[in-house]
């Protein structure tokens, strides 16, 4: 009599569908959009020159990083993963060292007006390897340091190539360099009415939360209002703002002299105040209500008084959330003070509406490309804050 035996087959990982999509997207950007452009003046059209015109038949062995992404997904294994995600960083890095070899090539030496233009591919490229990035990101538990160490490199290879000078010749490095001292003080500037409206959103918010804690009834008229400014567009409310403030200024002198008046900081700030209100509000009222009952009646059974249970138990346990609302506050108040150059409050929405009335889209990018990056910074620094106070919380 013959035993029959089973045989396990080991289990075979299934394909991450993301990378999937998003390789093919690569390829496509790579081999069918042109990657730069050569321009001789600021004002004329430049020459498109896609992956072949640069690097000819060697340009098949970049094309090849994609593909190789895409073998390694089909199988998502941790460690194939990991090689997919050394793929993708190293193509991180070889962008800007790429486009500093091409300035290097096409540009002329003797043509000291010539420029180099990012194109679609550019682009393209650029966005499906930060997608992909946050899909490693999601997919992968690496300890902390090794995603911070991972965007060192990244960013340290950007920071080389413009320090260095190789990258002088691109259009945009070009836009700034003619603006330097504009670009940094426009900088600070939004810098600082972003802060200023999040701190006094901040303040004010935290206020009303607790009115609305201390007397249930003012909830639902807080509500409503932060809610009604919310639903005014920017452009419009900072509209609204603009007579009353310059009739304020005109009838008091002493706002004059403070810098009220109908254009400029003032009218911004008072507007992203306004929008960032509900947010803050809203999370910092739930957040105080959603501490657990059991954790307050311990702490009124040890003795603690009413002052000493809000500062040392409800606030604490309350924090992280809030800190969530400071985060999309922000984020929103990044976003909405380039607007606010439109009304003469300065900052990087300057250079967008140039850029815009002189259809010179590398002087939009001069300002749009700080604001995405100081939003995608505070995310992620906010987002690591919230997340360590939960791991405090939960270890206490």
């Amino acid at each position: 009599m013959s035993a029959s035996s089973s045989v396990s087959q080991p289990h075979s990982a299934s394909p991450n569908r993301v990378l999937l999509a998003l390789m093919p997207a690569a390829l496509a950007a790579l081999t069918l959009l042109d990657i730069a452009s050569v321009q001789p003046n600021r004002i004329a059209p430049g020459q498109g020159l896609n992956l072949w015109a640069i690097m000819g038949p060697a340009g098949v062995l970049l094309a090849m990083l994609p593909l190789g992404v895409c073998s390694l997904a089909w199988r998502a294994t941790t460690l194939r993963l990991r090689w997919a995600l050394c793929l993708v960083v190293l193509a991180m890095i070889a962008l800007p060292l790429g486009l500093a070899a091409f300035c290097r090539v096409f540009i002329d030496p003797g043509a000291p007006y010539a420029r180099v233009g990012l194109a679609a591919g550019f682009w393209v490229l650029l966005f499906v390897f930060m997608l992909a990035l946050i899909e490693f990101k999601a997919s992968l538990r690496l300890p902390h340091g090794s995603w911070w160490g991972l965007g060192a490199l990244m960013l340290g290879a950007w920071g080389l190539s413009l320090a260095s000078g190789m990258l002088d010749k691109l259009a945009l490095m070009q836009e700034y360099l003619g603006r330097s001292d504009k670009f940094i003080e426009a900088l600070l500037y939004h810098s600082l009415l972003v802060a200023s409206a999040v701190g006094l959103s901040l303040l004010m918010g935290f206020a009303l939360a607790l009115a609305m804690r201390r007397w249930p009834r003012l909830e639902r008229g807080i509500n409503g209002v932060l809610s009604l400014i919310q639903t005014i567009p920017s452009l419009a409310l900072f509209g609204l703002l603009l007579a009353p403030l310059a009739w304020l200024a005109d009838r008091y002198e002493w706002l004059a002299a403070l810098g009220v008046q109908g254009i400029g900081a003032a009218p911004a700030l008072i507007a992203l105040v306004g929008y960032s209100l509900l947010p803050m509000t809203r999370n910092t009222f739930v957040a105080l209500g959603d501490v657990d009952k059991g954790v307050i009646e311990s702490a009124r059974g040890m003795g603690m008084s009413p002052s000493q249970i809000f500062l040392q138990v409800r606030l604490p346990l309350a924090l992280p959330v809030m800190i969530e609302g400071v985060r999309i506050t922000s984020i929103q108040a990044i976003g909405l003070a380039a607007v606010a150059a439109l009304i003469g409050a300065g900052g990087l929405g300057t250079f967008v509406f140039q850029g815009l009335g002189q259809a010179a889209m590398d002087l939009v990018l001069l300002g749009a490309l700080p604001i995405i990056a100081m939003a995608v910074i505070v995310d992620g620094l906010l987002t690591a804050l919230a997340g360590a106070l939960r791991q405090g919380v939960r270890h206490d």
